[in-house]
């Protein structure tokens, strides 16, 4: 099946290199470089999926995406940002999207998350607040996290690398992956500090007696998933 996603983006050379990423793949590209424009195509013709970029010159991205919203259209709005704190986040979910990816972003990421959005279909649904996995639950407007009724304290970092593993669930992540994800830069994937950090957060979210949730996947990665 051929999609039509929506890209709104002012940035020349980010644009060229998402369209061409994404045409390689398949996909059919609308292109605007500001936000009023984009209002346009978004309410002019159907589109599967919305990039929107969250700054953009004469009507932000949280403006459209209030527009479109206020207007009924439903369609799933990745939103792609500098602004990368937990509060930005969390606006952009409250928002109205149903993703939020902070830039510098890798194009493998935003491809898993555009194909997770359509998959999942969209239609209007209200953001995801909660996300779980078998007795693992995870508040992402209070940044709680709780497993069995047992409260979890995470420290910032933490809690972003439990958002992320449970986003991709059941899937091996990379240790680039995770740099890219959780910590937005590029340094040598040779580097400990995830293997330190996922010891950390493996021993509050497995303790003694706890079925195991996060797995070292040898030479490739780590996994959440309740089977292994």
């Amino acid at each position: 099946m051929s999609y039509k996603l929506l890209l709104v983006e002012d940035d020349a050379t980010t644009a060229d290199y998402i369209v061409k990423g994404l045409v390689e793949e398949g996909f059919t590209v609308d292109r605007a470089d500001n936000g009023r424009d984009g209002l346009f195509l978004a309410t002019e013709a159907a589109h599967d999926a919305i990039i929107l970029d969250r700054m953009l010159p004469g009507m932000d991205g949280m403006a459209v995406l209030a527009a479109l919203r206020a207007a009924g259209i439903g369609t799933p709005v990745i939103i792609l940002s500098a602004l990368a704190t937990a509060d930005d986040r969390v606006k952009g979910l409250t928002g109205g999207s149903d993703d939020y990816l902070a830039k510098p972003f890798a194009f493998a990421e935003l491809l898993a998350r555009l194909r997770i959005m359509l998959r999942r279909g969209g239609g209007g649904q209200a953001p995801e607040t909660r996300l779980s996995c078998a007795d693992l639950e995870v508040d992402l407007l209070s940044r709680k996290a709780k497993r069995g009724g047992r409260a979890i304290d995470l420290q910032p970092r933490e809690f972003r690398l439990l958002d992320y593993l449970l986003r991709h669930q059941g899937e091996v992540v990379t240790r680039t992956m995770l740099l890219e994800g959780v910590w937005d830069y590029h340094f040598d994937p040779g580097t400990n500090v995830i293997d330190v950090h996922i010891s950390r957060l493996r021993r509050k979210i497995d303790e003694d007696g706890d079925r195991p949730l996060i797995h070292t996947v040898r030479g490739a990665g780590y996994r959440l998933s309740e089977q292994g």
